[in-house]
């Protein structure tokens, strides 16, 4: 046998598997560098230039977002990877919904749950979507925020970031509520001292009220009584002035027997209340019949000022006079006479 030949062909057949295996090598990598180089890298760049490089900054809310497209559920996997990256670059991650990037590319998780485009761009904007779902929160817009963090649980349910964004939002939750529990007492706080301090100022007034009706009543009381005492001593110098003339004129008529009515009982007349309120003095003139048995009789006034104020005053008082009649020759006859009744406060 010749070794030669075995040797020649063994070593031909070593060198026949070699090139077929570069040649299988070879095609996975030009596969590999087109898959890196034509769909993932392209979306990194877009990702990572949409988010200005820097995935932990806040995306703030743009302009208003056009309308979902329609029909998403028809879409296909590069329309919904299309509407994506058009989300990502108008810093659409998590709103509105039903037109944002996450949605999207949970679409495409659903038809394909191995798609790896759709994998990488969750993982990758993950922490700008929760610092999203951070500025609703700390915007008090929790209905909003509650739907955002449900949004990345359904991309990541296990990110630990998710407990402390749901943290977050209950202690803002509960904040909240204290607060409007504290504004709340406030306002009922205020509600009951502006009550109290207008119940004590009705109070106070109705008290400064009284105590000036009461003053108002005692310094009327107090002209009243001085008005009385005032009428009784006009009334007594009256009485004297009468008696004196009685006397004058009971020295005159000894000499025909005719004596006058004497004066033996004054009633000083009642100050009318209206006049003590209207500060009002004056004088009423009366003339009345004396009748023999001393009693007065047919008071009428004839004159006053001012007129129908003090007449009844006057006319009552004169009315219950009582005189020792006038004699003719030593008989009681009936006679007249006429006084002024004066009516003054102090």
């Amino acid at each position: 046998m010749d070794t030669r030949y075995t040797f020649h062909a063994r070593r031909y057949a070593r060198g026949a598997v070699r090139p077929a295996t570069i040649a299988i090598t070879a095609v996975i990598a030009v596969l590999a560098a087109a898959s890196w180089f034509l769909i993932i890298k392209p979306h990194q760049d877009l990702v990572s230039a949409d988010l200005g490089a820097h995935p932990s900054t806040p995306v703030t809310a743009g302009v208003q977002a056009p309308p979902p497209p329609v029909n998403v559920a028809a879409m296909s996997m590069n329309q919904l990877l299309a509407e994506a990256r058009k989300a990502v670059i108008d810093q659409r991650l998590l709103a509105p919904a039903g037109n944002n990037a996450f949605e999207f590319y949970l679409k495409v998780l659903e038809k394909d749950p191995g798609n790896q485009v759709a994998t990488d761009a969750l993982r990758e904007t993950f922490p700008v979507g929760a610092s999203v779902a951070e500025q609703a929160i700390n915007q008090r817009d929790f209905n909003e925020a509650q739907r955002q963090i449900d949004l990345l649980a359904r991309a990541d349910p296990a990110n630990y970031t998710l407990t402390i964004l749901r943290s977050k939002l209950d202690a803002q939750r509960k904040l909240q509520d204290r607060e409007q529990q504290l504004a709340s007492d406030k306002e009922r706080q205020q509600q009951l001292a502006a009550q109290k301090a207008a119940s004590d100022k009705a109070e106070a007034e109705r008290l400064a009220a009284e105590s000036q009706q009461k003053a108002q009543a005692d310094q009327r009381a107090a002209q009243a009584r001085a008005a009385q005492q005032q009428a009784a001593e006009a009334a007594r110098q009256q009485q004297a002035a009468t008696s004196t003339a009685s006397a004058s004129n009971s020295a005159t008529a000894n000499a025909g027997g005719t004596h006058p009515a004497v004066l033996l009982r004054n009633v000083a007349p009642r100050y009318p209340t209206t006049a003590v309120r209207a500060n009002q003095e004056g004088w009423v003139e009366v003339t009345f019949t004396i009748t023999p048995d001393g009693t007065v009789d047919d008071v009428k006034v004839v004159d006053a000022e001012p007129r129908h104020v003090f007449d009844r005053a006057a006319t009552e008082a004169v009315s219950r006079w009582k005189f020792q009649p006038a004699t003719q020759d030593g008989n009681p006859v009936a006679s007249q006479d006429k006084r002024r009744i004066v009516f003054k406060l102090n």
